[in-house]
């Protein structure tokens, strides 16, 4: 078994290689021939690949303990879901993952191009397969998930138990779909500089990929927090941690060039930036995937100590450096048709929505390395604050809310005083009324952020709600159709627009939820013995005994909490700790009773022979709309990214021209 995994990634390495030759030179002379053989090449390779990594898989339920990725990441209790799971729990096994998600997007990418884009194809085909024989050569001479073992152990030493959890089985293939994706976005801008095809057409064949890797990426962060939330115990969701960090990073500057590439569409400005964003926004991935196996920051997500760091520091210098080289070349080429004419327009609020979301993202950036610098200066290792993300990111954070409410109702080119006071005075109204409403009723007036955030919620809503309601007043009027009818026509005519406006919906949900649990959370931990209580925030919390359960996998035991409010029982909450008999470490599982308006959420610190109970207990208000704001802004990508009739047939159109050429 590890001879045949490792034939099959030197054998997808060599195609790579073969790939790259093959599709370079097929622009001598439009060799199209070989262009044909390396798009082959790319199928060959993404074939090796995925049996490569169905090999894994197979080892990993059959419990091959031979081979030192299942002995150390596995064992003969563990489920087969979280078999499955520790595929990705060692480096080795999380680069064999990243290489099969990029062979898959690569040829996915060649597949759907066949016919099209032929000018820019070859380099996207060498810039793909570059990326992935680097991968590819790390699993075949420096890090492979099939190295085995002098002598097979009878049983392995089990998944950590952190990772037993259903949300990393989705959180770390979500991120490596997003990190990955956005390597096609990259491969397109290199091959419209290289082939000086600096019009809007590569613009036109990256935007939907971006979209589903910013989707894919952004979906995985928050079930990585929700992970966390459910996890690691501490009661929050988000830490500033050097790999959430890493993972941040690239969304952002990924959400930047999504909103500065409709400028470039519409507008014919920001050609420069936007090429920058591009290859800023793959490098910011590759530098995540480095974060985590360099061994230089310490962090839970974090592979340890790792001789991969200089290799992908390597990588990343090249990328980086090779890619400003190019673009250099060709500034020239690359200069606006248009120029900025005020700064009160649509093209101006994205550039202000595109600053400061890279200020944040660098923010983000220096805070991370900081620690990495002080140590190579000061030879002492000093660690930036959770104080200073959330200093940052707090005015950053609500300025964006305001500007994605008023970025769709200001006009492009230049707006007047009379237009901005038409467009903004229901919602601004709106907004102000909301004022006294949240005093009187929500527990704003504790929080003075809290209150301006949640002020802005409403008046983004009123501008988005705004905009549906026009839309689809005059389609009521104009089609003849049913209110739900109209609305529904006005969305799908429309994906591109009113499926950003979705997502911008999903944010003000997401800003509801950060403002609330961090604003507003209460905690209190507790000594109990059987029978006795305690109270926090309004609820009274009693210890109602404890029970020790064991099987082959693990020992549980835990602390039934009723919880009661007014007299009347809320819930029950059963927190718990775990022993793991394979890898011998211990476990704690939250308990947590989840609403609209709170979130109960205990956690069992220890437990004596006496029942005496030491818990954790937090109330944490409007977490619920964390998890709601990912599944409306997924719906709203979708909506986006989902090419309508006109997108479709103008696909249809555009090959059917370039088969007859072809003839």
């Amino acid at each position: 078994m590890s001879l045949l995994g490792r034939a099959l990634l030197l054998l997808a390495l060599l195609c790579a290689l073969y790939a790259i030759g093959a599709a370079l030179m097929s622009r001598r002379g439009g060799r199209r021939s070989l262009q044909l053989s390396a798009e082959r090449a790319v199928y060959a390779m993404c074939g090796l690949v995925t049996a490569a990594t169905l090999l894994m898989l197979f080892a990993l339920v059959t419990d091959q303990f031979e081979l030192r990725h299942v002995a150390e990441y596995s064992s003969s209790t563990l489920a087969t879901k979280f078999k499955i799971g520790a595929l990705w729990a060692s480096q080795a096994g999380s680069l064999l993952l990243w290489a099969w998600i990029m062979s898959g997007y690569a040829a996915l990418a060649v597949w759907l191009n066949r016919r099209r884009s032929r000018e820019l194809m070859p380099v996207v085909t060498a810039v793909l397969m570059a990326i992935a024989a680097f991968f590819l050569f790390m699993l075949s001479f420096l890090s492979s998930p099939f190295e085995t073992l002098g002598s097979t152990p009878a049983e392995g030493r089990g998944l950590n138990p952190l990772l037993q959890n259903e949300y990393m089985m989705a959180h770390p293939p979500l991120l490596y779909l997003g990190y990955v994706g956005l390597s096609i976005p990259f491969a397109f801008a290199i091959a419209a500089l290289v082939t000086r095809r600096l019009d809007t057409q590569w613009i036109g064949h990256i935007r939907r990929w971006t979209v589903v890797s910013w989707l894919f990426l952004g979906i995985g962060i928050l079930l990585g927090s929700r992970w966390a939330y459910h996890e690691l115990g501490w009661g929050g969701y988000w830490a500033w941690d050097p790999v959430e960090n890493a993972a941040f990073m690239p969304w952002l500057v990924a959400t930047a060039f999504l909103h500065s590439v409709m400028v470039q569409e519409r507008r014919g400005m920001l050609k420069v930036w936007n090429m920058v964003l591009v290859v800023l926004t793959f490098i910011l991935a590759l530098f995540g995937t480095f974060l985590t196996r360099s061994g230089i920051v310490a962090s839970v997500h974090a592979f340890g100590e790792s001789t991969l760091g200089p290799f992908f520091l390597g990588f990343i210098l090249v990328a980086l450096g090779g890619s400003l080289a190019l673009l250099f070349t060709r500034l020239p080429e690359l200069r606006s048709r248009h120029s900025l004419e005020s700064y009160i327009s649509r093209e101006a609020v994205f550039l202000y929505n595109n600053l400061l979301l890279v200020g944040l993202a660098f923010a983000v950036f220096w805070g991370t390395i900081f620690p990495v610098i002080t140590e190579a200066v000061q030879g002492e290792k000093i660690t930036v604050g959770i104080g200073f993300y959330n200093q940052v990111a707090m005015p950053i954070g609500i300025a964006l809310l305001v500007l994605t409410g008023v970025g769709p109702l200001i006009p492009w080119r230049k707006a007047s005083g009379a237009q901005l006071l038409r467009r903004f005075a229901t919602a601004g109204a709106i907004a102000l009324a909301s004022v006294p409403v949240l005093l009187l009723f929500t527990d704003a007036w504790q929080n003075f952020w809290a209150g301006v955030v949640f002020t802005a919620c409403v008046f983004v809503v009123a501008c988005i709600g705004g905009e549906f309601w026009r839309g689809t007043k005059v389609r009521h009027a104009l089609g003849g159709v049913s209110w739900p009818g109209a609305a529904v026509q006005l969305v799908s005519r429309n994906r591109r627009r009113y499926g950003g406006y979705i997502v911008h919906l999903g944010v003000v949900l997401l800003f509801v939820g950060l403002a609330g649990s961090s604003a507003f959370t209460t905690q209190r931990d507790f000594a109990l013995n059987t029978g006795q209580r305690g109270e926090v925030a309004g609820y009274t919390i009693v210890n109602e005994g404890f029970t020790r359960e064991r099987d082959e996998h693990k020992g549980t035991v835990s602390v039934a909490l009723g919880v009661f409010k007014d007299g009347e029982r809320v819930t029950t909450l059963r927190p718990a700790r775990d022993f793991y008999f394979a890898s011998q470490q211990p476990s704690t599982e939250v308990a947590l009773d989840s609403r609209p308006g709170r979130d109960l959420y205990a956690v069992l610190g220890g437990l004596d022979e006496r029942g005496l109970a030491r818990v954790s207990i937090f109330v944490n208000p409007l977490v619920m709309w964390l998890w709601i704001a990912g599944f409306v802004m997924f719906l709203g990508g979708l909506i986006a990214a989902w090419p309508g009739p006109r997108a479709r047939r103008q696909e249809q159109e555009s090959t059917s021209a370039l088969t007859r050429a072809a003839r």
